[in-house]
């Protein structure tokens, strides 16, 4: 009911969004009137003097049409891809107006898809325009002919011709299998395609070679160019007036880059008087603005094209991007435990609920919907966000069908019924309705008690608590009559202790405890048999990195009841000891687990544990002090699926079964007290791109990388204290990117071999003499010559006070 209550409305809010008008009972729609117009034509008919930013990309397009045809005489697709507004029209047509690209081909042709297209009438507008270019005449009967028919004809008339085509906005996968058998491979031909969507842009790849662009947004130089050639394109000689200045660099970087905000919101500005306080209105008010300012109707009409292209299944989900503050980055992984709470994720056959909800988001990402802010060493997504005008629209369609409303400083109260409310203020919110399923709090200074009662009385229903950075200090009793709860985060908040309560709790999935004062759980949250990920630790960052920087929590005996588990991190082993540790041995469905405070007598116990965990990506277990030994020598069948890992603790050797981890690709270990070198045991491992050996992790004189490493990225080498020289034979780590060393007071000077290290961006040197720093100045160093390939040659030095630890970054330049 309510999924066709949300239709309903997205069809209502649609209709009046587009124009159009309801008809009386009988009329035909030819005989509607739709105030409609495509808003990608004027694309077509930019101005040179008008187009900012793309001479980079149109002349590397240029080159792929025309150079290219030397190297690859067979048909090749180039692919523009890009969100709506970045621009990739205007470049595509400047590429296809170029003079270089007319004199090359015999014939070319542009065609518009869009959403809505016939392969026949996109096949007779080719042909046309193939014929046009030449000033022939248009074959007769083409109008009458089936697509198989004007397959042939175009496939006759392109033979022996180079020919350049162009289809602008493609959204379906499918439309490749529909066109490329009326384009010949031969003569070198060349299809461009302007796309918004990864797939589209990929799916060619199967029949021929394919080159993609992402074209980037605009830097905020060119961004800035644009701007005022709109703003002031009649007057002030196209200069910003100081007092305008900093107002307009604010609505610039609002606009993120994107060149149709940039130009729409910069021409509504040309209209208005230049004065400061009527330029302050609007971007006051610059969200009511984008909505009904005729302007900005074409902004926000191709902003909104890839919302309403989606499935049906992934618009809840990006929809929840409204829910956050502007600029906002969210984590993927917990944006992915939101989805699955809301109920959005379906389950697939073979799958868990977390891996199809990462694909949803991949898929959103290859829409060019969500952008990805941070990412993990492995390429994947870490981080990700929309576009804050992208924002605005699915923040509209979010009110529109009631899916979410957000409360702020202008807008303290609602009584329009709403799924799911954001608080994105310090001022004590109020409501008055109870189908409310989800409450997220944003920018809280402090936190009214009053706000909290109301929980109790009004959102029996809740499925999503989001506490997240919230100045709460504790949790009252009764949200364990929240019975409906699936999420719960006090993440980064001050409360100490949960209460018993949460043992009713019964369709609880996501218990987040991250960063708070969460010691000990209770344990009646062993009755929650639906959990799939305890995430509790507390890390102090006013010490120095040590075995007590970071601790876990206390959890009672029974663990094991809770089959679903797939996360648990990070426990104190030492409270529960082996039969604690047996314990963990029964969930087989844990993809990650992190334990703290191991004995030595623990090891066994543990080994025999994780060989029962066939799904376990992520180990980590630190021993209670940094003398205990870690004892993992008994593990003979380890998780062929692990990717991290982590050892903490006194090693008396490298165990054997680590280079036989296929999938491993990140390991780091501190504190291990090796006497032999690990180097040749993992130089063989086929994924790993990270490694740490660092904080005593290796008592030796000497590291030797002597082959191997053949997909490292990242390689830190911390707080070596008997290291004395480092050795990178030619041809090893040939793509590592970061380099981290030191403090190694053994180490005299910079190694050498490091000049080996060709695509070396970033080498970081830790609490180092200064005469390194000295050593590889561009002016005098006399080693300058080993690190002058690399990009940044950072020098930092670490200091402690009564306040906490600071460091001092020093960067050389011109490297």
């Amino acid at each position: 009911i309510e999924a066709m209550k949300t239709l309903v409305s997205e069809i209502k809010a649609r209709h009046e969004r587009y124009g159009f008008n309801s008809s009386e009972q009988g009329q035909s729609s030819r005989e509607m009137t739709v105030p409609w117009h495509d808003p990608r034509v004027a694309s077509l008919f930019i101005e040179e003097a008008q187009v900012v930013g793309v001479e980079s990309a149109r002349d590397e397009l240029i080159n792929w049409l025309v150079e290219g045809a030397s190297k690859h005489e067979c048909r090749v697709v180039i692919s523009v891809l890009g969100m709506g507004g970045l621009g990739k029209t205007t470049l595509a047509k400047k590429v296809y107006d170029s003079q270089i690209v007319m004199a090359h081909f015999d014939c070319y042709a542009w065609i518009t898809i869009s959403q809505s297209y016939k392969i026949e009438n996109v096949l007779r507008m080719m042909i046309r325009q193939f014929c046009k270019s030449r000033k022939e005449n248009t074959p007769e009967g083409i109008d009458k002919m089936d697509q198989e028919s004007l397959i042939s004809k175009s496939r006759e008339y392109l033979q022996q011709k180079r020919y350049v085509v162009v289809f602008d906005d493609v959204w379906k996968v499918d439309f490749w299998g529909a066109i490329e058998h009326a384009l010949p491979d031969n003569e070198g031909g060349r299809i461009m395609i302007t796309t918004r969507i990864r797939d589209v842009a990929d799916f060619c790849k199967k029949s021929c070679l394919v080159q993609v662009h992402h074209l980037q947004p605009l830097p905020p130089n060119k961004a800035w160019e644009l701007f005022c050639r709109k703003a002031f394109q009649f007057e002030l000689e196209g200069n910003c007036p100081p007092e305008l200045e900093e107002l307009s660099l604010n609505i610039v970087k609002k606009c993120e880059g994107l060149p149709l905000a940039i130009v729409s919101i910069g021409g509504l500005l040309s209209t208005k008087v230049k004065g400061l306080s009527e330029w302050q209105k609007l971007y006051n008010s610059m969200s009511s603005e984008l909505e009904s300012n005729p302007h900005l109707t074409s902004l926000m009409r191709i902003l909104s094209l890839s919302y309403h292209h989606l499935p049906y299944y992934l618009k809840s989900c990006v929809l929840y991007f409204g829910i956050f503050p502007e600029d906002y980055s969210i984590s993927c992984i917990r944006l992915i435990r939101l989805w699955i709470a809301e109920g959005f994720v379906k389950l697939k056959k073979g799958k868990t609920l977390e891996e199809v909800g990462e694909e949803y988001l991949t898929e959103l990402i290859h829409r060019s919907l969500v952008q990805v802010s941070k990412v993990y060493v492995d390429g994947k997504a870490r981080s990700c966000r929309v576009h804050d005008l992208l924002r605005e629209v699915l923040l509209k369609n979010g009110m529109d069908s009631s899916f979410c409303h957000v409360l702020s400083e202008d807008v303290s109260s609602s009584k329009q019924i709403t799924r799911r409310l954001s608080i994105d203020s310090s001022s004590t919110p109020s409501f008055e309705h109870s189908h409310i399923r989800s409450v997220f709090t944003f920018n809280q200074e402090e936190w009214p008690e009053s706000f909290l009662n109301t929980l109790n009385g009004n959102f029996k229903l809740l499925k999503v608590l989001d506490f997240t950075d919230a100045p709460l200090n504790h949790l009252p009793k009764y949200v364990g009559d929240l019975y409906l709860l699936k999420y719960l985060s006090l993440r980064n908040t001050k409360v100490k202790f949960l209460p018993e309560s949460i043992g009713n709790l019964q369709n609880l999935e996501t218990l987040d405890l991250k960063q708070s004062l969460v010691y000990e759980i209770p344990a009646k949250i062993n009755k929650l048999v639906k959990l799939r990920h305890l995430l509790a630790y507390y890390c102090d960052y006013n010490i120095e990195f040590s075995m007590t920087f970071e601790r876990g929590v206390k959890i009672h005996d029974g663990i094991g009841c809770l089959r679903a588990l797939q996360k648990l991190y990070h426990v104190e082993a030492n409270h529960g000891g082996i039969n604690l540790i047996k314990s963990l041995g029964k969930l087989r469905q844990l993809r990650k687990l992190g334990l703290k405070n191991l004995k030595r007598e623990d090891g066994r116990a543990l080994c025999a544990s994780v060989e029962n965990m066939n799904h376990l990506e992520s180990l980590e277990v630190s021993t209670i002090s940094e003398d205990e030994v870690l004892d993992l020598q008994s593990i003979s069948t380890p998780p062929q699926f692990i990717r991290l890992l982590y050892l903490k603790g006194h090693l008396e050797k490298l165990p054997s079964w680590i280079s036989q981890l296929q999938h491993l690709v990140k390991l780091r270990i501190f504190w291990s007290r090796l006497r032999d070198s690990p180097l040749k045991a993992l130089q063989n491992l086929p994924n790993l791109l990270e490694l740490g050996i660092s904080y005593k992790a290796y008592d030796g004189a000497q590291l030797h990388f002597e082959g191997g490493f053949q997909k490292l990225k990242v390689l830190q080498l911390r707080d070596l204290e008997g290291l004395k020289s480092l050795i990178i034979d030619n041809g090893v780590m040939p793509l590592l990117k970061e380099l981290h060393i030191g403090p190694s007071p053994q180490l005299k000077e910079v190694p050498s071999s490091i000049h080996h290290l060709r695509n070396l961006t970033t080498l970081r040197f830790i609490n180092m003499p200064k005469e390194f720093q000295r050593d590889v100045d561009p002016k005098n160093g006399q080693h300058f010559w080993i690190v002058e390939h690399v990009r940044d040659v950072i020098f930092s030095y670490k200091f402690g006070t009564k306040f906490g630890i600071y460091e001092n970054f020093f960067i050389i330049p011109n490297c």
